[in-house]
């Protein structure tokens, strides 16, 4: 069986086109899952035990659960509930951003604990809020701290919006099935989705190294 280099060139169009809506649903993704993380994050050490509580729940039920059980749920039983049908590209970034959010509010605890208390304990002597003592002291350094595992999230994420091609969305995993269906041509496609896979991971993989030495360097100054 010979390899058609011709099937990946003629494809790559629609393959690329895939590849940009990957990037575009997880982007939307990680910025939602940052959002809910950052406010979880601050929820599961929060003093308010219902408030730590409600986090903890949160965070446990979509990490113990499959990510792609909980986009069957968001876009197959939740409509039974509303009546209303969800659009493939919203159920699509609802479910890996609320997904995300769980996995982010862990980065962000871990990232807020590991500032010395000092810290905020300088604030509230400067006369600061909690609230301002956590935002312009604790988060920003804590921030700095996250960002490689924020990194690693984004390409888990990248991987795994792939699962959202079975609701017939169609990103790039979902155009390979579309083509190998019309051309049967299975090695190529799945080839050429896992090299473009390849160059994405690896390109942010640099970037956010690329962020971490810089952020680190200005730590010096």
């Amino acid at each position: 069986m010979s390899f058609s280099f011709d099937l990946v060139i003629n494809s790559l169009p629609l393959l690329l086109t895939g590849a940009a809506v990957t990037v575009e649903i997880t982007a939307l993704s990680i910025t939602l899952g940052i959002i809910i993380g950052l406010f979880a994050g601050i929820a599961r050490i929060s003093k308010i035990r219902p408030l730590r509580y409600a986090a903890a729940v949160y965070v446990d039920f979509f990490r113990g659960t499959p990510l792609l059980v909980q986009i069957f749920i968001i876009y197959f039983a939740l409509p039974l509930l509303t009546g209303q049908r969800i659009d493939p590209f919203i159920a699509a970034i609802t479910a890996c951003g609320i997904n995300s959010g769980a996995y982010v509010a862990e980065i962000f605890r871990a990232g807020i604990t590991s500032v010395d208390k000092g810290q905020m304990e300088a604030g509230r002597s400067l006369g600061m809020t909690w609230v301002d003592t956590m935002r312009y002291i604790i988060i920003p350094q804590a921030f700095r701290r996250v960002i490689p595992p924020l990194g690693n999230e984004f390409i888990a994420l990248l991987k795994d919006s792939s699962l959202v091609s079975v609701i017939g969305f169609e990103e790039l995993t979902r155009n390979g099935q579309l083509i190998i269906a019309r051309t049967y041509g299975a090695m190529e496609i799945w080839l050429s989705v896992a090299v473009i896979y390849l160059i994405m991971t690896l390109s942010i993989s640099r970037f956010v190294a690329y962020l971490e030495k810089r952020w680190r360097v200005s730590d010096k100054h």
